[in-house]
């Protein structure tokens, strides 16, 4: 025989709610964390879900510039390819080819860990910031090799 003293320290059944079982009155607005998964009882007593925000997609500029930029830095791995290749033979007088493989193979993958990095550590912040640093990987990945040299070099 339990009293009601009893049932006040019992707090059986507590894990059992979920935050989708969560509700307000018609009318009554959740604020702070978590608001996000309370429901809405109605007036006839049924409880309606919380709204699910379906993942927003890249609008059409963003995925544009995406894009551009993207084919850029796919340029610029192709004229580090070329340009360190032809700096090479050049590059051998100073330095060995044991020093200067690890750096030409950094400055060829360069332009993708950019857009990787970039991408990534961008999430959830705002466009601009996004486009920013983006652009700011245009500016400083150029392939300078390539640039001042060329395929035929001189």
């Amino acid at each position: 025989m339990t009293s009601d003293s009893d049932d006040a320290l019992n707090w059986d059944g507590d894990e059992a709610q979920t935050p989708k079982e969560r509700a307000l009155p018609h009318g009554w607005n959740a604020v702070g964390k978590g608001s996000d998964d309370v429901g809405t009882i109605e007036d006839d007593g049924t409880v309606t879900p919380a709204p699910v925000d379906e993942p927003v997609g890249l609008s059409t500029p963003m995925l544009l510039l995406v894009g551009v930029v993207g084919g850029v830095y796919l340029l610029y791995t192709i004229g580090w390819i070329v340009g360190g290749l032809r700096l090479q033979p050049l590059a051998s007088f100073l330095v060995s080819d044991v020093m200067f493989l690890p750096w030409f193979v950094l400055a060829i993958a360069a332009p993708a860990l950019w857009f990787l990095a970039s991408w990534v550590l961008t999430r959830g912040r705002a466009a601009w910031i996004r486009v920013a640093v983006l652009l700011a990987g245009v500016v400083l990945l150029v392939p300078w090799p390539f640039v001042t040299v060329g395929v035929i070099g001189s």
